[in-house]
């Protein structure tokens, strides 16, 4: 121990002996990641293809960088087994022994004569810029291949993880792209004839296009994982391939929509006609309670009534034949248009006869309020009062004549039922003018 040199004092036996064990172990456990490197699946394909993109530049980085390993793998056997070779001189070796295997152990003994378009493609950290041939000593040399090896086995899992993700998955949408195509075209649901038509066009461009880039360029449907240093740490990025089974989705339900309209259109259209026909029979009835309006009520202003829309009729019709000719992405969205339209159409009639009938409504009511004022009177025994009497013909000589002037049957209607609250002790129902006290303060 007590000899030294430039790399530090010369090794005892034991010292030796333990560093070649050691040195042995790495070997063997780089060997094994190289040649599991070699056969990897990732790998051969990256081989094989034809990249673009980023993945072209990298792998052509990579690629150096496992050739350059290699090679250095190849210096450090060729240091161990000359380390091996001294020591298997003698049993106990001599002082020189020791000398030269310190200096092949920890010095830098190991020269790698690198090819120069290794050594200019392999990653400039580690290429050591360019030169043709480096010294290392075993330690560094370990170092560096574990260097090359991390980044060339990130590079090949990460292609790979895409390769086994993406275009798998892609090609099963691809299959249920083309059921979903065959299925519109039984429906009549083609390019250029229906908007979903045109979608499953633009998503089977999409899907082609998407595989080739996958395929030719993995590395740019990667997301890396933040602050993984593990090799292939992150996920693919299917961000593009969701979009297009989204869109996808959305034409298989307009499609069951279609469908849905081919199995139940006939008692949809039947549904509609009924509609349309309660409409007709409103609006006709609000015809005839108009005439009836302006016959039997005077000074009033009656809406007119507009007549059936032949527009929908039209529709209807047009709907029809697109049933008869199984048009049904067309039939499709023009049954739910009439749908809505028959239910409004209808709800149209209801409030014109609504408004029509409404000056009628409002005899009814002051007819109804005149009897039932004549029920309680009678009821307190004032059923023959004269003044009553008179008042109450008059009311009802309005409300029962023809043409009724509302107004005024209302001013009769209020001036009976002010006399019937007096005689009844009530108190009185304002009016502009009260009616005329016929029985002076003694009554």
């Amino acid at each position: 121990m007590g000899v030294t040199d430039p790399t530090g004092p010369v090794m005892d036996r034991d010292e030796v002996d333990r560093a070649l064990a050691r040195l042995g172990a790495e070997h063997e456990a780089i060997e094994t990641s190289l040649l599991a490197l070699q056969d990897h699946a990732g790998r051969r394909l990256l081989e094989g293809a034809e990249l673009t993109g980023t993945t072209r530049e990298r792998w052509a980085s990579a690629d150096a960088s496992i050739t350059l390993l290699w090679a250095y793998f190849d210096a450090y056997t060729d240091a161990l087994r000359s380390a091996r070779e001294i020591r298997a001189r003698r049993r106990w070796s001599s002082r020189e022994d020791l000398v030269e295997l310190t200096e092949l152990l920890r010095g830098e003994s190991v020269t790698v004569a690198g090819s120069a378009s290794a050594a200019a493609n392999a990653p400039t950290l580690l290429s050591a810029g360019g030169r043709l041939s480096e010294r290392f000593s075993l330690e560094t040399l370990v170092d560096r291949m574990n260097e090359l090896y991390a980044t060339s086995l990130d590079m090949v899992v990460t292609a790979d993880a895409v390769w086994s993700a993406l275009p798998a998955r892609i090609d099963l949408l691809a299959a249920e792209l083309q059921r979903t195509r065959k299925l519109a075209h039984s429906v009549g649901v083609r390019p250029g004839e229906h908007p979903s038509g045109d979608d499953l066009e633009r998503i089977t461009r999409i899907l082609t296009k998407l595989r080739e880039d996958v395929v030719s360029d993995p590395l740019g449907f990667w997301v890396p994982a933040q602050g993984s240093s593990a090799p292939g740490g992150g996920r693919p990025d299917t961000a593009a391939y969701d979009r297009q089974a989204r869109a996808l989705e959305e034409v298989r339900r307009e499609i069951d929509a279609v469908l849905t309209v081919r199995q139940d259109a006939e008692a949809r259209l039947i549904t509609l006609r009924d509609v349309l026909s309660r409409a007709d029979r409103t609006l006709a009835e609000a015809r005839t309670a108009r005439g009836e309006v302006l016959a039997k009520i005077a000074a009033t202003e009656v809406p007119v009534v507009s007549g059936p829309p032949t527009a929908l009729q039209e529709q209807l019709a047009t709907a029809a034949e697109y049933r008869r000719s199984a048009q049904w992405h067309r039939l499709s969205p023009l049954l739910e248009l009439l749908e809505q339209k028959a239910e409004d159409e209808l709800l149209r009639a209801r409030e014109s006869l609504t408004a029509v009938t409404a000056p009628l409504a409002v005899r009814a009511e002051l007819r109804g309020r005149l009897d039932a004022y004549k029920a309680k009177v009678a009821g307190h025994g004032l059923a023959e009062d004269p003044f009553l009497i008179e008042r109450y013909d008059a009311a009802r000589r309005m409300l029962w004549s023809a043409p009724c002037d509302l107004r005024v049957a209302e001013q009769a209607v209020l001036r009976y039922q002010q006399a019937a609250a007096e005689a009844l002790g009530a108190p009185r129902v304002p009016q502009q003018s009260g009616p005329e006290d016929r029985r002076g303060p003694g009554a």
